[in-house]
């Protein structure tokens, strides 16, 4: 790892979170009865994409997995080749009442990871990296597409947004040492560069999305 690249991306991700994130315009209606759904997300290194959702109400669930590929090469060591197609995601199992999957978008763009590198997160570059959505329905879809033009018209960022859109056809769950990483791993000198600059700016930008004592 590049303490120097760590750095970098750890300012780069405290000037995007104090920009002025629009919540979606666009997004899915919750229809007011407690539910289940769904989110998967690509950003980087799961680690930290994972702890940031696991911090917000409305979400029950987080798990480190892969996404993009097939199911026989969903291993650590070998997506790690970045020839697999697979990106590090996160799965999020999410109540819409509490939490629209539109403000779970906004806290992926404005605090999760820098939508505007391509394959590449940080010190981390290869495909594997990459930034992506992976819907599951067509109002995912939507809500997805319609954000990045909005946050792109809205210039909150200085280049143009290179998330993709694509359909979720799998979803493989990582390595049980991948789940929870950071709550385990703390003071990894990689968790303390790059991930944890990420909660204490969700803390900071997100109050109310926050759970209780987390």
């Amino acid at each position: 790892m590049s303490t120097r690249l760590s750095l970098c991306f750890a300012l780069a991700v405290c000037i995007a979170a104090a920009a002025e994130f629009p919540p979606p315009a666009t997004d899915i209606p919750a229809t007011g009865a407690k539910q289940k759904a769904t989110a998967v997300l690509a950003g980087g290194c799961f680690w930290g994409v994972e702890a940031v959702f696991e911090r917000l109400k409305g979400v029950s669930d987080v798990v480190s997995g892969y996404a993009g590929g097939s199911r026989i090469t969903a291993e650590y060591e070998v997506v790690s080749s970045g020839v697999t197609g697979h990106a590090e995601s996160v799965k999020i199992t999410f109540d819409p009442s509490q939490v629209s999957y539109g403000r779970l978008l906004q806290v992926y763009f404005a605090i999760a990871h820098d939508p505007t590198t391509l394959n590449r997160q940080g010190p981390d570059s290869g495909t594997q990296y990459r930034s992506a959505i992976f819907y599951a329905t067509d109002d995912q879809k939507r809500v997805a597409e319609a954000y990045i033009d909005q946050l792109n018209k809205s210039k909150v960022f200085p280049r143009t947004i290179v998330t993709q859109v694509v359909p979720l056809k799998g979803f493989y769950d990582a390595e049980d040492y991948h789940q929870h990483y950071i709550d385990h791993h703390p003071n990894d000198p990689y968790v303390v560069y790059n991930d944890l600059p990420k909660i204490k700016h969700l803390q900071q930008q997100f109050p109310d999305l926050l759970k209780p004592h987390r």
